[in-house]
């Protein structure tokens, strides 16, 4: 089949859509960078892509909370028209400033449109820069982490901490495997646990949460980047790799969700 179309939206304050692009295109998909306003103004249609994909930044100034404003743009503007997008189970993922725009929206937890959670200010008080060890639900339904357990991924936010008032949503979320993604630490052992501890958690994010998705594993979100990890040399230790004789991988861990993205498309 021909390249499936991957819609990156672009603009107000938003970044990250170049690294999405090569994501996307390394993955066999053909991407597609719109600028929201061409969204908003109807001169360019969701239907009309295969893959949608809310990016990485500061959309609007993150005035009002990170996300907020973008999410009720989409709920005021597009709201149905995104409905039919996701009901059809094509592929959405949000990243970083994606994923709190995805939660504020009520795409996530579920997408029913109304606000079950928020993703709020990290416990540290400041702005987190860091890589960080994630471990994978193996019975997630996410088609975006098939056949992945860990993934070492950056960070970069401000506002990271998943958290909800309602005591029961968490261990829900935790029952339909919808926790897809957990910060963890490495054990004595190498293993990989959930973990509270910063740095490993950057945020305090509630029960490790680092991405959740929905009940038909379909719409995915994460705080950390993988955008940002294409190239085995983008790897904080890449240097150190070499020096010691370790073969580096022929692409970066990133590589893999958009690659189980596009063969969910062609295999729909």
């Amino acid at each position: 089949m021909k390249r499936p179309r991957a819609l990156i939206i672009t603009g107000e304050g938003l970044n990250c859509e170049r690294e999405t692009a090569y994501a996307f295109e390394l993955a066999g998909a053909e991407p597609c960078l719109v600028h929201l306003g061409e969204l908003l103004s109807r001169s360019a249609r969701l239907l009309d892509y295969q893959i949608l994909a809310f990016i990485g930044g500061f959309s609007n100034g993150d005035h009002l909370g990170a996300g907020t404003i973008q999410a009720a743009r989409f709920k005021r503007r597009l709201w149905e028209e995104l409905k039919t997008f996701t009901a059809g189970g094509r592929p959405v993922i949000g990243i970083c400033n994606g994923f709190q725009t995805l939660v504020k929206m009520g795409l996530l937890p579920a997408p029913q449109g109304v606000q079950t959670a928020t993703i709020m200010g990290n416990d540290s008080g400041r702005f987190e820069d860091r890589w960080v060890q994630l471990v994978l639900e193996p019975r997630s339904p996410c088609i975006w982490t098939r056949g992945l357990a860990s993934l070492f991924l950056p960070v970069r936010h401000g506002e990271g901490k998943f958290y909800a008032e309602d005591p029961a949503l968490i261990p829900a979320l935790l029952r339909g495997h919808q926790v897809v993604a957990r910060y963890a630490a490495q054990g004595p052992s190498g293993e990989l646990t959930p973990t509270m501890a910063y740095p490993a958690n950057p945020n305090g994010s509630l029960e490790a949460i680092a991405g959740l998705c929905d009940l038909g594993g379909t719409i995915f979100g994460l705080m950390p980047h993988p955008e940002a990890y294409l190239s085995p040399y983008n790897h904080p230790s890449w240097t150190r790799a070499g020096a010691l004789g370790v073969k580096l991988p022929a692409e970066g861990e990133g590589v893999a969700l958009f690659r189980n993205a596009v063969a969910h498309v062609r295999e729909s």
